[in-house]
């Protein structure tokens, strides 16, 4: 890891002086906003300045910056991460690209350029004015920035027939940790000159390089999804009835909810949901009207197949829409019953149902409730663990029951991240996830772009194994 130098005051106005004027704080107040994101790591440092980039300029004026005195970087979207990966870094440098806004949309290309700290819901709507769609909608859509989409490679509720955030990155804007800023891809469609160093970036959570720049794809805005929800007395019919629709069709959404948060649903909404139903699944069907109403048909009969308790289905856009909002709003929903580790570890599909049963006996053993949401149509499945943090022995019992699930996760052949990153909190686990052979790649190529470790270090990878390197 790189050292922290001894920066006076004079080398601080240096950096003051060479970016837009107003982008460097270093008032104390504000610096602790900049701490940490939402997975409210523990360890988190407290920075020696916060550089709110106002261009790449600015970007690569701090990078140059920290590159000579020996001081770590940590870039930072909108600062919604799940795992730490944004973590300030002890006397070290917060990058933010939070005023780096511009969007430009070419409908000709059905391509948008978008600077980094532009939020996904305004990509959406920016696509919106010329008739195309944006579909990578993770949750936190209304607030994430689109850089941290990408540091995340994020994915959300319609990714089970649309893909996730690097299926939709056709070009990429970077600069390295020296300062130097390259271009990579573009607005081509098939592009396979080199290596495909653009996807590289994607899910590199900062640690490779800052993006100053992303060219997006777009695709024709989505017609007015059919909405299914079934209920169901058991987890094994409810799963056994995502592995049946998932295996037959393609819907353009397959959520899950089970108990505990649908409980805290209705807790929050008294919409009227079941809360004594052991699982719930959200299913919509995006197909032109008459192919949607038979798909939707056909996924009401697996569903009643496999023992559903009730299956309601509506084309009403408005009664969709509060379905919608009521899973989108499941982990500030469970946050209000306690503090929260949260997971996002996934399996492949057909051990979907083992993960879930799993979970519950990992909840069972430790004593503590874990919710479980799911991607459920590609086996991402977001454990929500549940605890008081003035209860020392309560929240060790979470803590031990973070690392049960990914245990389980990985015993299942699946991974300890779907969309959330490796970030601080994950870290401990990342080999037994890829593998010895695989994580020593990872650190080759971190060392290529990064000999010094200066960009997010601690993030993903171990300082002191890359230190040795």
């Amino acid at each position: 890891m790189a050292q922290i130098a001894g920066v006076n005051t004079v080398q601080l106005q240096q950096l003051i002086e060479s970016v837009s004027q107003g982008t460097v704080i270093t008032n104390p107040a504000t610096l602790d906003n900049y701490r940490w994101d939402r997975a409210n790591d523990p360890s988190a440092g407290t920075p020696l300045a916060v550089v709110r980039a106002a261009s790449a300029h600015d970007v690569q004026a701090t990078l140059r910056f920290a590159n000579v005195h020996d001081i770590p970087v940590v870039p930072r979207g909108a600062g919604s991460g799940l795992s730490g990966g944004s973590s300030a870094v002890e006397g070290g440098i917060v990058l933010s690209l939070e005023n780096m806004r511009e969007i430009d949309v070419d409908p000709l290309t059905r391509t948008a350029v978008v600077q980094p700290g532009a939020l996904n819901t305004e990509v959406k709507a920016a696509a919106a004015e010329h008739g195309l769609w944006y579909p990578p909608d993770p949750s936190s859509f209304e607030f994430c920035s689109i850089g941290g989409n990408i540091a995340t490679n994020a994915g959300g509720l319609c990714c089970v027939k649309y893909g996730v955030t690097a299926d939709y990155v056709l070009g990429l804007r970077v600069v390295l940790a020296d300062g130097k800023e390259i271009t990579l891809g573009g607005p081509r469609l098939k592009d396979v000159a080199g290596l495909n160093l653009t996807q590289l970036f994607v899910g590199s959570e900062g640690t490779l390089g800052v993006i100053t720049e992303v060219t997006l794809r777009l695709v024709p805005a989505q017609r007015p999804p059919t909405t299914l929800v079934a209920t169901f007395a058991t987890l094994d019919d409810a799963t056994s009835s995502v592995l049946a629709i998932a295996s037959t069709m393609r819907p353009s959404m397959l959520e899950f909810m089970d108990r505990p948060t649908i409980n805290a649903v209705e807790d929050a909404t008294g919409m009227g949901l079941d809360r004594e139903a052991a699982a719930m699944l959200i299913v919509q069907s995006d197909e032109p009207a008459e192919y949607a109403a038979h798909e939707i048909a056909e996924i009401d009969a697996l569903c009643q197949r496999h023992n559903a308790s009730e299956v309601f289905a509506t084309s009403d856009p408005e009664e969709a829409e509060a379905i919608i909002v009521a899973r989108r709003m499941a982990i500030p929903a469970v946050e209000r019953h306690g503090t929260l580790l949260l997971e996002d570890v996934g399996v492949p599909l057909p051990r979907l149902g083992d993960l879930v049963r799993g979970i519950e006996g990992i909840a069972k053993q430790q004593n503590v409730t874990i919710a479980v949401i799911a991607h459920a149509g590609d086996g991402n499945t977001h454990p929500l663990l549940v605890f008081d943090p003035t209860d020392d022995e309560q929240k060790q019992r979470a803590h031990d029951a973070y690392g049960d699930v990914m245990d389980l996760a990985v015993q299942l052949g699946g991974t300890i991240t779907g969309e959330h990153g490796v970030g601080r909190l994950k870290r401990p686990w990342l080999v037994d996830s890829i593998g010895d052979d695989a994580l020593e790649l990872n650190y080759q190529v971190k060392k290529a772009f990064d000999p010094k470790n200066i960009l997010n270090p601690g993030a993903i990878y171990d300082p002191a194994v890359l230190q040795e390197k």
